[in-house]
Protein backbone atom coordinates (compact mmCIF):
# COMPACT_ATOMS: atom_id res chain seq x y z
CA UNK A 1 0.00 0.00 0.00
CA UNK A 2 1.58 3.09 -1.20
CA UNK A 3 0.84 6.00 0.09
CA UNK A 4 1.87 10.03 -0.53
CA UNK A 5 5.63 10.73 0.92
CA UNK A 6 3.23 13.23 3.62
CA UNK A 7 0.89 11.24 3.88
CA UNK A 8 -0.64 11.09 8.06
CA UNK A 9 -2.28 7.26 7.48
CA UNK A 10 1.16 6.54 7.09
CA UNK A 11 2.47 7.88 9.71
CA UNK A 12 -0.07 6.77 12.20
CA UNK A 13 -0.06 2.89 10.43
CA UNK A 14 3.85 3.60 11.84
CA UNK A 15 2.90 4.46 14.91
CA UNK A 16 0.46 1.86 15.28
CA UNK A 17 2.86 -1.22 14.56
CA UNK A 18 1.14 -2.21 11.27
CA UNK A 19 3.55 -4.61 9.52
CA UNK A 20 3.40 -2.79 6.06
CA UNK A 21 4.31 0.42 7.67
CA UNK A 22 7.58 -1.10 8.66
CA UNK A 23 8.38 -2.01 5.21
CA UNK A 24 6.96 0.96 3.44
CA UNK A 25 9.31 2.92 6.15
CA UNK A 26 12.23 0.80 5.22
CA UNK A 27 11.44 1.35 1.31
CA UNK A 28 10.87 4.78 2.01
CA UNK A 29 13.94 5.57 4.10
CA UNK A 30 16.36 2.64 3.88
CA UNK A 31 18.99 4.83 1.32
CA UNK A 32 18.90 7.88 4.04
CA UNK A 33 19.00 5.86 6.88
CA UNK A 34 22.30 3.85 5.47
CA UNK A 35 23.81 6.75 4.46
CA UNK A 36 22.97 8.46 8.05
CA UNK A 37 25.19 5.53 9.37
CA UNK A 38 27.78 5.02 6.72
CA UNK A 39 28.92 8.73 7.92
CA UNK A 40 29.02 7.64 10.97
CA UNK A 41 30.68 4.55 11.16
CA UNK A 42 32.59 4.34 7.71
CA UNK A 43 31.66 0.43 7.14
CA UNK A 44 29.09 -0.83 4.47
CA UNK A 45 28.28 -3.68 6.65
CA UNK A 46 28.44 -1.89 10.02
CA UNK A 47 25.70 0.80 8.93
CA UNK A 48 23.99 -2.05 7.15
CA UNK A 49 23.57 -3.59 10.76
CA UNK A 50 23.15 -0.38 12.48
CA UNK A 51 19.76 0.21 10.26
CA UNK A 52 18.37 -2.75 10.78
CA UNK A 53 18.88 -2.87 14.76
CA UNK A 54 17.68 0.70 14.90
CA UNK A 55 14.70 0.14 12.62
CA UNK A 56 13.80 -3.22 14.63
CA UNK A 57 14.36 -1.80 18.37
CA UNK A 58 11.89 1.16 17.15
CA UNK A 59 9.65 -1.18 15.68
CA UNK A 60 9.73 -3.32 18.92
CA UNK A 61 9.41 -0.39 21.44
CA UNK A 62 5.58 0.71 22.84
CA UNK A 63 5.25 3.69 22.04
CA UNK A 64 8.85 4.63 20.59
CA UNK A 65 6.95 6.65 17.68
CA UNK A 66 4.07 9.35 18.87
CA UNK A 67 3.30 11.00 15.68
CA UNK A 68 3.30 14.18 17.60
CA UNK A 69 7.34 13.97 17.81
CA UNK A 70 7.29 15.28 14.33
CA UNK A 71 7.80 13.90 11.18
CA UNK A 72 8.81 9.85 10.83
CA UNK A 73 11.42 10.39 8.39
CA UNK A 74 13.30 12.68 11.07
CA UNK A 75 12.39 10.53 13.82
CA UNK A 76 13.93 7.21 12.24
CA UNK A 77 17.17 9.16 11.05
CA UNK A 78 17.78 10.85 14.78
CA UNK A 79 17.38 6.64 15.84
CA UNK A 80 19.16 5.21 13.53
CA UNK A 81 22.32 8.16 14.28
CA UNK A 82 21.84 7.73 18.00
CA UNK A 83 22.29 4.06 17.16
CA UNK A 84 25.30 4.44 15.10
CA UNK A 85 27.15 7.11 17.78
CA UNK A 86 26.43 3.91 20.28
CA UNK A 87 28.21 1.87 17.91
CA UNK A 88 31.23 3.85 17.44
CA UNK A 89 31.62 5.04 21.45
CA UNK A 90 31.60 1.14 22.10
CA UNK A 91 33.74 0.23 19.55
CA UNK A 92 36.21 2.73 20.07
CA UNK A 93 36.13 1.82 24.57
CA UNK A 94 36.68 -1.73 23.38
CA UNK A 95 39.72 -0.66 21.40
CA UNK A 96 41.34 1.48 24.40
CA UNK A 97 40.36 -1.51 27.07
CA UNK A 98 42.55 -3.94 24.39
CA UNK A 99 45.31 -1.69 23.71
CA UNK A 100 45.26 -1.56 28.16
CA UNK A 101 45.16 -4.57 28.39
CA UNK A 102 48.06 -5.66 25.85
CA UNK A 103 50.39 -2.39 26.98
CA UNK A 104 50.37 -4.82 30.50
CA UNK A 105 53.18 -6.68 31.77
CA UNK A 106 52.11 -10.82 31.52
CA UNK A 107 51.84 -11.78 35.07
CA UNK A 108 51.79 -15.87 36.19
CA UNK A 109 47.65 -15.78 36.90
CA UNK A 110 47.86 -18.90 39.06
CA UNK A 111 46.29 -16.30 41.89
CA UNK A 112 49.38 -14.08 41.33
CA UNK A 113 51.71 -16.75 42.36
CA UNK A 114 55.21 -15.28 40.74
CA UNK A 115 57.78 -17.05 42.62
CA UNK A 116 57.81 -20.33 40.88
CA UNK A 117 58.71 -22.63 44.68
CA UNK A 118 55.58 -20.57 45.78
CA UNK A 119 53.96 -21.89 42.71
CA UNK A 120 54.48 -25.12 43.30
CA UNK A 121 53.97 -25.49 47.06
CA UNK A 122 50.33 -24.04 45.94
CA UNK A 123 49.89 -26.94 43.01
CA UNK A 124 50.85 -29.64 45.99
CA UNK A 125 48.81 -27.73 48.68
CA UNK A 126 45.32 -27.56 45.32
CA UNK A 127 46.29 -31.03 44.57
CA UNK A 128 46.28 -32.56 48.36
CA UNK A 129 42.58 -31.01 48.83
CA UNK A 130 39.65 -33.28 48.11
CA UNK A 131 37.80 -33.01 44.67
CA UNK A 132 35.17 -31.57 46.43
CA UNK A 133 37.02 -28.92 47.63
CA UNK A 134 39.15 -28.29 45.14
CA UNK A 135 37.03 -28.06 42.04
CA UNK A 136 35.05 -24.87 43.52
CA UNK A 137 38.23 -23.66 44.30
CA UNK A 138 39.47 -23.83 40.63
CA UNK A 139 36.39 -22.27 38.94
CA UNK A 140 36.40 -19.36 42.11
CA UNK A 141 40.01 -18.20 41.59
CA UNK A 142 41.03 -19.45 38.12
CA UNK A 143 37.77 -19.22 36.19
CA UNK A 144 36.67 -15.88 37.83
CA UNK A 145 33.33 -17.85 38.22
CA UNK A 146 30.72 -16.45 41.18
CA UNK A 147 29.51 -18.71 44.26
CA UNK A 148 26.21 -18.71 42.25
CA UNK A 149 28.02 -20.17 39.03
CA UNK A 150 29.87 -22.67 40.65
CA UNK A 151 26.83 -23.94 42.54
CA UNK A 152 25.17 -24.06 39.45
CA UNK A 153 27.86 -25.58 37.52
CA UNK A 154 28.18 -28.24 39.73
CA UNK A 155 24.94 -28.92 40.67
CA UNK A 156 25.17 -28.06 44.14
CA UNK A 157 23.53 -26.25 46.51
CA UNK A 158 24.97 -22.39 47.25
CA UNK A 159 25.35 -22.89 51.09
CA UNK A 160 27.22 -26.37 50.06
CA UNK A 161 29.62 -24.64 47.74
CA UNK A 162 30.78 -21.32 49.64
CA UNK A 163 31.44 -24.28 52.63
CA UNK A 164 33.32 -26.36 50.84
CA UNK A 165 35.18 -23.18 49.23
CA UNK A 166 35.92 -21.56 53.29
CA UNK A 167 37.22 -24.87 54.15
CA UNK A 168 39.11 -25.64 51.42
CA UNK A 169 41.14 -21.95 51.91
CA UNK A 170 41.75 -22.72 55.43
CA UNK A 171 43.29 -25.97 54.64
CA UNK A 172 45.29 -24.42 51.91
CA UNK A 173 46.57 -21.59 54.52
CA UNK A 174 47.35 -24.32 56.73
CA UNK A 175 49.52 -25.98 54.14
CA UNK A 176 50.94 -22.96 53.13
CA UNK A 177 51.58 -21.49 56.06
CA UNK A 178 49.40 -18.64 56.10
CA UNK A 179 50.67 -17.10 59.68
CA UNK A 180 54.38 -16.64 57.60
Amino acid sequence: MRLAPGDEAFAAAFAAKERWAFDEAYTRFGKLLYSTAYHVLGSPEDAQDCVHDALTRVWRSPDSYLRSRGALRSFLTVCVRNEAITRLRSKVRRRKLEERVAAEPAENEELGAIDVIERDRLRAALRSLPPEQRRPLELAYFEYKTHVEIARELNEPLGTVKSRIALGLRKLGTALGASE
